[in-house]
């Protein structure tokens, strides 16, 4: 409810009592206007640990979220995996902030009694064409500072991982998994041991849901958000055009909202188009193994291939295997859709047909049937089809030149390992 959403300044409390927020407003100078001190676009990981990290500043901060409550996006449908830092060019942001974000996120699990194991990874070649990679690989995460890693020749990876077969194998020990929504609720509403209230809330931010920032406006040195009520999006009909009920003017806004932020950046009149990236979309099921026991005890993934890390597997903390994701790049997304999150998160049973021969080139005994459907997820991607891995891109006023807004595009994995080495930078660059 906008009701709800401007609950945490005072003279908001006292527009909201004079105003009736559903009645739609012909044109936008006629919205009610306010200012606000912090905004976060988008409850996803990264959002919440941006959140996060502004309210343990002293700032106030509020949260927007199109959906019925947070990380319903890809925050949720992922391998909840703490990568190591093992991929990514030297350097790069991704690089950079995984192996941070890696260190920061096992203390603050340990710390808060989050679920999580650190259970180490196999990258398998499987293989002699691949050994080459393998080791360029090796290279690569020791430049990024990965700590205790090893190549394996395939006997000591089988005596490892009695069902695992390759020719050679990085083993990277710091590599693990975390139960993320755990995680979530740790981060938002509740924190063992004490069961309190989560840090963010805790220190002041408010978390407001079933609204979504349709647009907005360059006006002086600041940028104007518009916003209205996700149930009018749904009932929209695209003959009108948007008009939004509120319009807040926020000192620092972050747009952290996945899947949506370049077409949501593209909706802000005055912000040259020129520097937001087009938006790829990369749709990734994942199987879950049945009918048998659980044949390994570490992560296992195979060499990267165009678009992800390749069919690779992971455990939960019940130990549950699955296997996943695959690639399907997904075109015509309109903006409402990417909004709302009306994306298809079905998995055909059929697609299966596609994993068996990638999973068996590293787990030969996998048996016919035993894999079913488990879920989709959508990858917020930069790059596309046969093109090299895009960055994370964060965009400051020395981008784009309008003051208080951050753009966050193409946060993909390693995003969760990431979400909060990005908000230690974020807060650490751009608060004033």
């Amino acid at each position: 409810m906008l009701g709800y959403m401007i609950r945490s300044t005072r003279k908001a409390r006292r527009w909201v009592s004079s105003k009736n927020l559903t009645s739609r407003v012909g044109v936008e100078r006629a919205a009610a206007r306010e200012s606000v001190d912090c905004m976060v676009i988008g409850a996803g990981a990264v959002g919440i640990a941006v959140a996060r990290e502004l309210a343990l500043k002293g700032r106030e901060v509020m949260v927007v979220e199109s959906a019925s409550t947070f990380v319903t996006g890809t925050s949720s449908r992922n391998s909840e995996v703490i990568h190591a830092g093992i991929y990514y060019p030297r350097n790069s942001l991704k690089a950079v902030f995984c192996v941070r974000g890696r260190e920061l996120l096992y203390q603050y699990c340990s710390e808060h009694e989050v679920p999580h194991k650190q259970i180490g990874k196999l990258i398998v070649a499987t293989r002699s064409s691949e050994v080459p990679k393998l080791n360029d690989l090796m290279i690569r995460g020791i430049e990024n500072g990965v700590d205790g890693l090893r190549m394996l020749e395939g006997f000591e990876a089988t005596e490892m991982e009695p069902e695992l077969q390759c020719v050679k194998a990085l083993f990277s020990p710091v590599s693990g998994i975390v139960d993320s929504h755990s995680l979530m609720l740790s981060l938002v509403w509740i924190s063992p041991p004490m069961w309190v209230q989560g840090e963010a809330e805790n220190h002041g931010a408010t978390f407001c849901y079933n609204t979504t920032v349709i647009g907005g406006h360059i006006e002086g040195n600041r940028i104007g958000l518009h916003i209205s009520e996700s149930k009018d999006l749904e009932n929209w009909d695209g003959k009108f055009p948007l008009h939004p009920e509120v319009i807040l003017m926020p000192k620092l806004v972050v747009n952290s909202a996945g899947l949506s932020a370049p077409a949501l950046a593209k909706r802000f009149d005055g912000l040259n188009s020129i520097v937001i990236p087009a938006a790829q979309y990369a749709r990734g099921c994942y199987f879950v193994l049945s009918k048998m026991k659980a044949p390994f005890k570490h992560l296992i993934y195979p060499m990267p291939e165009d678009g992800g890390l390749g069919v690779h597997v992971t455990l939960d903390l019940d130990g549950q295997i699955k296997f996943g994701p695959d690639v399907e790049w997904i075109k015509n997304v309109d903006d409402i859709s990417s909004f709302l999150n009306k994306f298809d998160y079905s998995v055909c049973a059929k697609r299966a047909e596609r994993f068996y021969p990638e999973i068996r080139k590293y787990y030969p005994n996998l048996k016919d049937d035993s894999l079913e459907p488990g879920y989709a997820g959508i990858r917020p991607k930069l790059s596309g089809a046969q093109q090299s891995a895009s960055d994370f891109v964060i965009q400051g006023e020395d981008i784009h030149g309008v003051p208080g807004l951050v753009n966050l595009f193409g946060i993909e994995s390693p995003g969760l390992t990431s979400s909060m080495a990005i908000a230690e930078h974020i807060v650490a660059r751009f608060l004033r």
